[in-house]
C-alpha cells in the first residue's frame, strides 16, 4: 500500500509538471514573438526585411497580412457563433425540460382533482344520504345523462344512433321512382341539365351506371374542369341523398385518415367524417355515394388499404373494418366486437387528376376499381325539367341482375376476348386476370342494358384495365409488337372496332 501511494503522488507530480512546462513554453514563445527589444524577435526581422521588400513586395505583404487577419476574424466568428448556438441549445434543453416537469405537474393535478370528484360523487350517490325530492332528482338525472354521455369515446357515431333512434330508415319508393336502366340514364342526364346546369352524354353516365354494377371503387380521371367531381355529387341529388365529398390531403399516409383513431391520453376516438359517412349509411337503405375529391394527392394504396382490402372479399358479409381493438357497452350500436360492417348501399368515387403534384395510381388501385376518362366537357342539352327519386340499393341491385341474366356476355365475344388475351400475355407479359374478367361480365351487361353497344364497351374495358398497363413496360423496345397487336385487333375485331384501343396503341407508338 505505502509504495503505491508513493508512486501514485510521483505520477500527479509528473502531470502537474508537464501541464506547467505546456503553458510556460506557451507563453515563451508569444513573449519571444512580441519581443521587440529582442534581436531574434519576428517582429524585429520582418522590419530588417521590410527594407528590401520593393513595391511588388509590399503589394503581397498587405494581401498575405490581409487574407491572415480575414482568416482569423473568420475563425473567430465561427467560434462566436457555435458558442451562441450551444448556449441557445442548452437553454432550449432547459426549458424544455421545466415544461415537462409542468406538464407532470398538472396532469398530477388533474389525476388529484379527478380522484376528488369521484370521492365526492361517491358520497352524493352513495347509500349514506341522497336527496329524493322532485328538484333534486331532475338535476341528478342530467347530470347522470351529460356524465354518461362524457363517458362515450365516440360522439358523431353516437349522435348518428340518437338521430336514427338505432333503427334503419326504410326508403319508400312510389311508382314514378322505379325506372328502368334507360330511363334510369335519362332521367339522370335530364336532372342534371334542368335542375344543376350539368351536362353529361349517355354514354359517360352509363359507364358510370355499369361501374357501379361491376365494383365499389370508380375513378374520374381526366382534365380539370371535364365535370369529375359533380358527376357524383349530381347523382347524389339525383337520387335523394347527397354525395359526401371529403378532400384528400397530400399528408395522408395510412388508415387513420379516414378510419380515426383512439386517443389514449383523452380516451376519446377520433372520428373524420369518413367514418361517420360510413356508419350513418348502415342506417339507410338508400344509395349512398362518397367522394375522395382528388384522391391521388396522396398514395392511394396507404390510406385507403384497408378498404382495397376488404371490399375484394367475395361474402359481403366479411366486409369487416377494425375500428377499435375491444368493443365497450357504450360504444355505438353497430360496431361489433370493435368491428364495423361495410355497408352494401355505399360506393367509393375518386377523382384524379393527371399533374406534378399527383402520385400514379397503381395497378392494385387500377384492378379492383372502375376507371372512366373525362376529358372533354359535355354541350348544352335542352332538357326538360325533371324532378329527382328515391331508389332504395335493392331496387338498383335487381336493376343490375336482371341485366346480368338478360344481358349476359356472348360466347362470341368471350372467345375474341381469349384470343387477345392470349396474344397480349405471350407478346407483353400482360395479362387479363379473374379479377378483371369478373368486372367485364358484371359491366357489359349493365352497359348494353343502359342502351350502349358491348363491343364498345368491351374496348373500353380493354383499354383501361389492359392496355393503360403498358405505361410500365419499356416502350422503346415494343414498336414492332405494338404494330402486330394493331393487325391482331383487325384480325380478331374488324378494321373499324376497337377504336379506342387502336388511339392508346398509337399514342404509345409516338413514344418509341
Amino acid at each position: 500500500m505505502y509504495n503505491f501511494a508513493k508512486w501514485y503522488i510521483s505520477f500527479l507530480q509528473e502531470i502537474i509538471r508537464n501541464i506547467m512546462l505546456f503553458f510556460t513554453t506557451l507563453f515563451s514563445a508569444f513573449g519571444k514573438l512580441f519581443n521587440y527589444s529582442g534581436r531574434s524577435s519576428s517582429f524585429v526581422r520582418f522590419s530588417e526585411a521590410a527594407k528590401g521588400f520593393g513595391v511588388m513586395g509590399w503589394i503581397t505583404a498587405v494581401v498575405i497580412f490581409t487574407i491572415n487577419v480575414l482568416f482569423i476574424a473568420v475563425l473567430i466568428l465561427l467560434l462566436y457563433r457555435l458558442f451562441r448556438r450551444y448556449i441557445r441549445f442548452v437553454k432550449r434543453e432547459v426549458e424544455t425540460d421545466e415544461l415537462l416537469n409542468e406538464v407532470n405537474h398538472l396532469n398530477q393535478k388533474l389525476i388529484q382533482a379527478d380522484l376528488e370528484k369521484n370521492q365526492i360523487l361517491a358520497l352524493k350517490y352513495g347509500e349514506t344520504g341522497r336527496s329524493f325530492s322532485s328538484s333534486s332528482t331532475f338535476l341528478d338525472s342530467e347530470e347522470e345523462s351529460v356524465q354518461k354521455d362524457s363517458d362515450n369515446r365516440f360522439t358523431k357515431l353516437i349522435d348518428v344512433d340518437k338521430t336514427y333512434e338505432y333503427l334503419v330508415k326504410q326508403t319508400v319508393m312510389q311508382d314514378s321512382d322505379r325506372l328502368t336502366l334507360p330511363t334510369l340514364v335519362e332521367s339522370f342526364i335530364n336532372f342534371a341539365a334542368s335542375q344543376l346546369n350539368l351536362y353529361y352524354t349517355k354514354g359517360i353516365v352509363a359507364k358510370f351506371i355499369a361501374g357501379m354494377a361491376s365494383t365499389k371503387i370508380i375513378i374520374l380521371e381526366g382534365i380539370s374542369g371535364t365535370g369529375k367531381t359533380s358527376l357524383p355529387y349530381a347523382m347524389g341529388k339525383f337520387l335523394s341523398n347527397d354525395a359526401s365529398i371529403i378532400s384528400v390531403q397530400p399528408s395522408w399516409t395510412d388508415r387513420t385518415e379516414l378510419i380515426g383513431y383512439l386517443n389514449e391520453f383523452t380516451k376519446k376516438y377520433h372520428e373524420p367524417d369518413f367514418l361517420k359517412t360510413i356508419y350513418e349509411a348502415t342506417f339507410r337503405t338508400d344509395i349512398n355515394i362518397v367522394i375522395l375529391d382528388e384522391m391521388n394527392l396522396a398514395r392511394v394504396e396507404y390510406y385507403f388499404a384497408d378498404f382495397l382490402s376488404a371490399l375484394e372479399i367475395p361474402n359481403p358479409h366479411e366486409w369487416l373494418l377494425e375500428v377499435v381493438a375491444e368493443q365497450l357497452p357504450s360504444d355505438p350500436i353497430n360496431l361489433k366486437k370493435g368491428k364495423l360492417l361495410l355497408p352494401q348501399n355505399i360506393w367509393f368515387v375518386g377523382t384524379a387528376n393527371r399533374d406534378d403534384s399527383t402520385f400514379t395510381i397503381t395497378d392494385k388501385v387500377y384492378d379492383r376499381a372502375q376507371s372512366i376518362e373525362m376529358n372533354y366537357r359535355s354541350d348544352y342539352i335542352d332538357a326538360p325539367y325533371t324532378n329527382k327519386i328515391n331508389m332504395s340499393y335493392d331496387y338498383l341491385n335487381t336493376l343490375f341482375d336482371r341485366a346480368i341474366k338478360e344481358n349476359p356476355v356472348s360466347n362470341k365475344i368471350m372467345d375474341k376476348l381469349q384470343e387477345l388475351d392470349y396474344f397480349i400475355s405471350e407478346n407483353f407479359q400482360v395479362t387479363f386476370g379473374n379479377r378483371i374478367m369478373q368486372q367485364i361480365r358484371l359491366f357489359l351487361p349493365v352497359y348494353v342494358a343502359c342502351g350502349e353497344d358491348e363491343l364498345e364497351g368491351l374496348d373500353y374495358l380493354v383499354a383501361r384495365k389492359v392496355i393503360r398497363k403498358f405505361e410500365a413496360l419499356n416502350l422503346a423496345f415494343l414498336g414492332d409488337k405494338l404494330i402486330a397487336l394493331e393487325k391482331e385487333l383487325d384480325k380478331i375485331f374488324g378494321r373499324t372496332k376497337f377504336n379506342l384501343t387502336r388511339e392508346m396503341i398509337k399514342t404509345y407508338r409516338k413514344l418509341v
